[in-house]
């Protein structure tokens, strides 16, 4: 298994808002809403990256608790982010956009608080958007919890 691959990803930025973008044989829409002058295609930059932890949490989530022997089950994972709007307005740089997330993560699976704590511990040390956000400066909270 290779230790390193290049990602890569094609937009054509239709609008001053709208970015449709090709990730493999996948499309999409990057975009504001209307009341920012979007056309409200698809979720913002900042709502995409939020959902990329999300679903982060979800797939290493679940390799880590396999990797332990742990049942997760299915999830529901509910974030919240603190976000600095100074920047995106362009009222003021601001160096730590995202100040905080929190993830609530509810285990469909027979584990119990203990076993879900192990996996949240394993979890936080292997999810690269979780280390993207930390190593930015944002306070990541995560709370697993038996569903």
């Amino acid at each position: 298994m290779k230790t390193s691959v290049t990602l890569k990803a094609q937009a054509e930025c239709v609008s001053h808002s709208r970015a449709d973008i090709k990730v493999r044989d996948l499309s999409f829409a990057i975009d504001e809403p209307t009341a920012r002058g979007g056309t409200n295609a698809g979720p913002t930059p900042t709502d995409t990256a939020l959902a990329a932890l999300i679903g982060c949490t979800n797939v290493i989530g679940h390799k880590c608790a396999s990797a332990i022997g742990v049942d997760i089950g299915n999830l529901k994972i509910d974030a919240s982010c603190e976000f600095d709007r100074r920047g995106v307005t362009l009222e003021q740089e601001i160096e730590v956009p995202f100040t905080s997330v929190k993830l609530t993560v509810l285990a469909g699976g027979s584990a119990d608080q203990a076993a879900l704590d192990r996996v949240a511990e394993e979890t936080e040390k292997y999810c690269p958007l979780s280390k993207l956000f930390k190593a930015a400066g944002t306070h990541v909270e995560v709370h697993w919890r038996p569903l």
